[in-house]
């Protein structure tokens, strides 16, 4: 899995290291959008509610110790997240129906508790969310036939052979482009995940 890099975390310690907070805000802004949405936040108040989220961790960011263990500011973002949500509902005096009809309160737990299914559901979405965020970055930096080859083997699961037949190309050649990129995706990786 994915994990937020101690390099960005460190930049983060910096409230001045803009660069470091949008790459922040680009990584996980998505992520909390839908998870507000998923939380019952619609519209205006998905906005505000990733704009609690985002406060908080600001706010809080000095105190986060890491533990040098995989997934723990992903943890401790999940736990801001379903905090500021219980009281962005608290504050309107009203619950959403959880999903599947179930209490609101019980999925938050369900939520925070990393054994639980719905946390994992958490970190796929992150790593989908980083995941998608990388190559993005890193999109404009490869002729369309490399990201086209790259893209039909490593996203979408063909074969080497069933890549370079569609794109009029060799196997080979489809292999250098997955080399390729993927070595710039690590790069780019190297300052976000670790």
């Amino acid at each position: 899995m994915a994990h937020t890099s101690p390099t960005l975390l460190a930049r983060l310690r910096d409230p001045a290291d803009a660069d470091a907070w949008a790459t922040l805000l680009g990584v996980y802004g998505p992520l909390l959008r839908g998870w507000a949405e998923r939380l019952g936040a619609r519209g205006p108040d998905a906005d505000d509610l990733v704009q609690d989220v985002l406060a908080v961790v600001v706010r809080r960011f000095p105190e986060f110790v890491h533990p040098e263990r995989p997934g723990a500011f992903r943890g401790w973002l999940r736990a801001i997240v379903a905090n500021c949500a219980r009281d962005f509902w608290r504050a309107r005096r009203r619950a959403p129906v959880a999903a599947g009809g179930t209490d609101f309160g019980e999925y938050l737990k369900r939520l925070e508790d990393p054994a639980d299914p719905l946390a994992s559901d958490w970190d796929r979405e992150h790593d989908r969310a980083v995941t998608r965020h990388l190559l993005d970055r890193i999109r404009g930096d490869f002729a369309p036939e490399t990201w086209e080859l790259f893209r039909r083997v490593v996203i979408d699961g063909q074969s080497a052979d069933e890549a370079a037949g569609a794109a009029g190309t060799t196997p080979n050649a489809v292999y250098i482009a997955k080399s390729r990129v993927l070595a710039r995706l690590r790069a780019e990786a190297a300052g976000i995940v670790g």
